[in-house]
């Protein structure tokens, strides 16, 4: 007698054999392909965008940083000035003869 345990091995083994074999045909099919490759060209333009997008922000950036940097070296330069008493006479001086 045949046990029903090995039958059921054997058919699941069958069975896997085929999907695979049918999966295989599926995956390879002209098809299938023409799936990828919209797919992978979908992948790319966004990562194009995204490069894109992640140019500007970085530029944006830089350009705060450089007005940033600037309004600090300005506000750096007038506290010198105020403490240094002469510089900022001298601006007086010149803003009179004006």
């Amino acid at each position: 007698m045949i046990d029903c345990l090995k039958c059921r091995k054997i058919g699941m083994f069958l069975g896997g054999v085929l999907f695979g074999t049918a999966g295989v045909k599926l995956l390879g099919s002209h098809d299938a392909k023409r799936f990828y490759i919209k797919c992978l060209a979908a992948g790319l333009r966004a990562k194009d965008c995204a490069m894109t997008a992640a140019t500007n922000i970085q530029e944006n950036a830089e350009d705060v940083l450089a007005e940033a940097r600037e309004i600090n070296a300005k506000r750096k330069a007038e506290v010198f000035e105020d403490e240094s008493g002469q510089a900022a006479s001298e601006a007086l001086m010149e803003a009179a003869s004006e």
